[in-house]
């Protein structure tokens, strides 16, 4: 990691930079640059990762992970598209600038973080070590996917995450289901029938409070929705399940962009071998993730969660909930004048008209960079939702690296414009 910071500060010296930093953390480092030669022009601050996720199964890589190849119109690689790949089309478009015009039409920091990968977990304490250095007036964050190949995409809205592990407890150890089934409750029993009540029919969650705080969908959000290029069926196949399934009245990309969701991420008790053993088991636990929206809070959710599944255990068996992990949601106020900024910027780029659109999943580093800098977030990736990003044999579409690097330049162009006030 300290080499990965080194190489990419270096890199960035060669262009023109008033200042270069290696910021250390209580983690890994992160690079800090600045270029403030457009006096009386807006500041915007892009923010990346250079940190990746495991290689593994590194027996799947086609290519060796660390060693980028073209193939079929496409950069292959770990980091080629979360998000090297993502950071290094800024810095190509600040190169443009340096190599043409001599300086940048506006003035821009760049923070790329070391720690994206493991939650960000001292993303806030540097933030706040070093607010003076970071003020700007907008943020740009390039580490999301567009909607699909050749549709530039703003998103605008990210889900929070609530992740607890429920631990259901009942004898001191294992028995003999002969001697003793029938006359004690059986912990994955218990715990089978807590889960199974946790959605009603109609696919909502039955968690008290649940809902209380959850922003609803306007309906020009909705038709917003409606109207993007969606193939249900095709995603549908993608995925390899036999029917759809989720929260009655609303459809898939709703459900998936902007509902909140609760689902089992792993179970485990009792005999998990070849064959049969006849036990009683001791205890079973299980992993649950929340995906939240606005206006919940992943303290909030968690705590309710921890509260009804107590409730709700049967008599016989102790229960106890760990909270593992919590994002909170994000959403971006699209009526602010930079978003039909950035939307111009990419539709210069791409030639066909920007689409607003939400991810399902979750990015809590946005939220702490939205809330630490007070100013707004746009989130103008270019990475495709099948570029096995996490998975062996990521890659990154050289079209739309060229095309993102069009997109970053036309959008400091688009700010220089900008009334800084």
């Amino acid at each position: 990691m300290q080499s990965s910071a080194q190489h990419l500060a270096t890199e960035v010296r060669g262009l023109g930079p008033d200042r270069v930093d290696v910021w250390s953390t209580a983690g890994h480092p992160a690079v800090f640059a600045e270029w403030l030669q457009a006096p009386g022009k807006p500041t915007l601050l892009v923010y990346g990762h250079h940190d990746v996720q495991p290689v593994d199964p590194l027996g799947e890589w086609i290519s060796p992970p660390f060693e980028p190849a073209v193939r079929d119109g496409r950069l292959w690689g770990r980091g080629v598209v979360d998000d090297k790949g993502q950071v290094h089309i800024h810095v190509k478009a600040i190169e443009s600038f340096v190599r043409t015009a001599g300086r940048l039409p506006i003035n821009l920091k760049l923070i790329v973080e070391g720690e994206e990968e493991v939650g960000s977990v001292n993303l806030e304490a540097l933030l706040h070590e070093h607010a003076a250095d970071l003020v700007a007036d907008f943020v740009c964050v390039s580490d999301t996917a567009m909607f699909g190949r050749g549709i530039p995409s703003l998103c605008v809205g990210l889900r929070g995450l609530a992740y607890i592990e429920v631990f259901v407890d009942g004898p001191s150890t294992d028995l003999h289901s002969g001697s003793f089934g029938g006359g004690l409750m059986n912990p994955v029993n218990a715990l089978a029938r807590m889960i199974a009540s946790l959605h009603d029919d109609a696919g909502r969650v039955t968690v008290p409070g649940f809902y209380d705080a959850v922003r609803p969908l306007r309906d020009d959000e909705r038709r917003a929705i409606a109207s993007l290029p969606f193939d249900e069926r095709e995603w549908l196949r993608s995925t390899g399940a036999p029917a759809l399934w989720g929260e009655a009245g609303y459809s898939t990309l709703e459900r998936i962009w902007a509902r909140p969701t609760l689902d089992v991420c792993g179970i485990h008790g009792g005999f998990l071998g070849d064959g049969a053993k006849t036990i009683l088991p001791a205890r079973a636990s299980a992993k649950v993730s929340c995906r939240l929206v606005p206006d919940q809070e992943p303290d909030d959710i968690a705590r309710k969660l921890r509260d009804h599944l107590r409730r709700i255990a049967p008599p016989g068996v102790r229960v106890r909930v760990e909270n593992l992990h919590g994002g909170r949601p994000y959403l971006a106020p699209t009526d602010h004048p930079v978003y039909e900024v950035a939307k111009r910027a990419f539709s210069k780029a791409f030639g066909r008209e920007t689409v607003f659109m939400r991810e399902g999943g979750s990015i809590p580093f946005v939220r702490t960079i939205a809330d630490a800098t007070g100013k707004p977030c746009l989130l103008m990736g270019f990475g495709q939702p099948d570029e096995n990003a996490h998975a062996p044999n990521e890659w990154l579409d050289l079209e739309n690296y060229h095309l993102g690097i069009k997109s970053a330049a036309y959008l400091y162009d688009e700010i220089a414009r900008m009334d800084p006030g």
